[in-house]
């Protein structure tokens, strides 16, 4: 059976959910707020996990109240944490985007989703070659009041510039 690599937030908790939900072979890769940089060496590391692992799904995931997250939109309390201020300033653009072509642009939802799609699609470029073209690589946030993984919203959806003539 294939494993399935989760990206996920050490704040979120979500590995004993995923591994009670989801029953197949699960291998997790951690960041705060996934804010994970796809450098050559992080690449190496997954390419090597997918190859030893058989890794057929890729999944990114944040709970709907990700502490990371509501700091990034809130008072920026951890903002001076080495490594975050790409993350923080990457959040804050996907709040404004979404205020172009959302009627609810603070909804936590709807900027969780265009931040993941931004990362899969980092991933995808990076792991753009024949030998991992197969590999699905998907979003999903998790909602606690309802015990709950939701997909995100499609990338189509989720655009970086909107423009009407």
């Amino acid at each position: 059976m294939p494993g399935h690599l989760y990206f996920i937030c050490p704040t979120d908790y979500l590995e004993p959910i995923i591994n009670a939900r989801f029953k197949h072979s699960n291998y997790y890769y951690s960041s705060l707020g996934n804010s994970v940089v796809f450098d050559k060496d992080t690449i190496n590391q997954i390419e090597v996990l997918i190859t030893k692992y058989t890794i057929g799904e890729i999944s990114f995931v944040l709970s709907i109240n990700n502490v990371m997250i509501l700091d990034a939109l809130g008072r920026q309390g951890f903002s001076k944490t080495k490594g975050l201020n790409g993350f923080y300033d990457e959040v804050i653009r996907q709040k404004e985007r979404s205020k172009v072509s959302w009627r609810h642009p603070n909804n936590k939802f709807t900027i969780l989703s265009y931040y993941l799609n931004t990362k899969i699609r980092e991933l995808q470029l990076e792991l753009n070659t024949l030998f991992f073209s197969r590999i699905r690589i998907n979003g999903k946030i998790y909602d606690s009041q309802g015990n709950v993984f939701k997909e995100i919203c499609p990338d189509l959806i989720c655009k970086e510039y909107f423009s009407l003539n």
